[in-house]
C-alpha cells in the first residue's frame, strides 16, 4: 500500500462537453458524513483566460491490493443553468478557491481515496511560523507516476508571515518550484504529535496552492521568477462546506 497522504490528492480534467480544456490538481475533503474535491476557482471557472469547462473528471483507485487499477469519474460542474460547486469571497474579493460535493453513493464500491477534514485544519497559530516546512501534492503540468496514477510531492517553505493576509489578501507565500497543472493542490505539513483522529494522515492542511506570485516590473531577461506562489488559507472550506440554510 502507498503513502495515505497520496490518495488525498486527485488529477483533474476539465472538459467542455467532449472537449478536453486543461490539467489541475485537487484533493478530498470530508465533513459531517459528505465528501467534497476540493480545488482552485479558476480552474472550474476564469473570465481571464475565457475558461468555462461544464464538466470534470478525477481519477480514482479502485483495488486497495492494485493500485495501478483505477478509472476515471465525471462530476458536472452545473444542473439547469445553476452552479454546483461553490467559491468563497470576503472584503478583498473572490478567493481563488472551490469545492463540488461528490454524491458517495455515485462513487465505485471499491473506490480508495483518503480526505482531510476539520481535524487537520489549524487549531493555533502558534504551531506555525515563517520558514517551516511544507509539502505540495499534485500534479505539475499534469505529471505523475501514469502506471499507479498518483501525484508527485514538491518540497516548499512559508515565505510570509502565517496567520497574516499576504497584501490584504486571504492567502500567504510558499517558496517552492511550481508549474501549471499544480493549482488546487493541498499545502501540508506534518503533525509532529498526531492525534487518533488524525487517523493515518498525520498532516495539517495549511493552505490551497493558487499561482505562481511574481511582480509586474520583473525584466524578462536579467530577472529570473521570484518563485514564490499564492496558498489560500484552508480554513475558508469551513465555510464553503457548511449545509445550505
Amino acid at each position: 500500500m502507498i503513502e495515505p497522504i497520496l490518495l488525498t490528492a486527485a488529477r483533474i480534467s476539465t472538459y467542455s462537453q467532449s472537449s478536453l480544456l486543461t490539467n489541475a490538481s485537487g484533493f478530498f475533503f470530508e465533513r459531517d458524513e459528505r465528501l467534497f474535491l476540493v480545488t482552485s476557482r479558476h480552474v472550474l471557472f476564469s473570465k481571464s483566460s475565457k475558461h468555462y469547462p461544464d464538466r470534470i473528471e478525477i481519477e480514482l483507485h479502485i483495488n486497495a491490493e492494485n493500485i495501478a487499477e483505477s478509472t476515471g469519474f465525471s462530476i458536472p460542474l452545473y444542473r439547469d443553468g445553476k452552479s454546483l460547486w461553490r467559491h468563497g469571497s470576503d472584503a478583498a474579493g473572490v478567493i481563488d478557491v472551490a469545492v463540488v460535493e461528490i454524491d458517495r453513493k455515485a462513487l465505485p464500491k471499491t473506490a480508495v481515496y483518503r480526505a482531510f477534514s476539520p481535524r487537520h485544519l489549524l487549531s493555533s497559530l502558534a504551531q506555525v511560523e515563517v520558514g517551516s516546512s511544507l509539502l505540495i501534492v499534485g500534479f505539475p503540468l499534469g505529471f505523475h507516476d501514469a502506471l499507479h496514477h498518483t501525484p508527485v510531492v514538491r518540497h516548499a517553505i512559508i515565505a510570509s508571515s502565517f496567520g497574516l493576509r499576504f497584501q490584504g489578501e486571504g492567502f500567504f507565500l510558499t517558496d517552492a518550484r511550481t508549474h501549471r497543472g499544480s493549482s488546487g493542490a493541498p499545502v501540508i505539513m506534518r503533525i509532529t504529535e498526531p492525534l487518533p483522529a488524525h487517523g493515518d494522515l498525520p498532516w495539517m492542511l495549511l493552505g490551497i496552492h493558487s499561482s505562481r506570485f511574481d511582480v509586474g516590473n520583473r525584466d524578462l531577461i536579467k530577472d529570473e521568477a521570484l518563485g514564490l506562489n499564492g496558498a489560500w488559507y484552508a480554513d475558508i472550506l469551513l465555510k464553503l462546506t457548511e449545509r445550505p440554510a
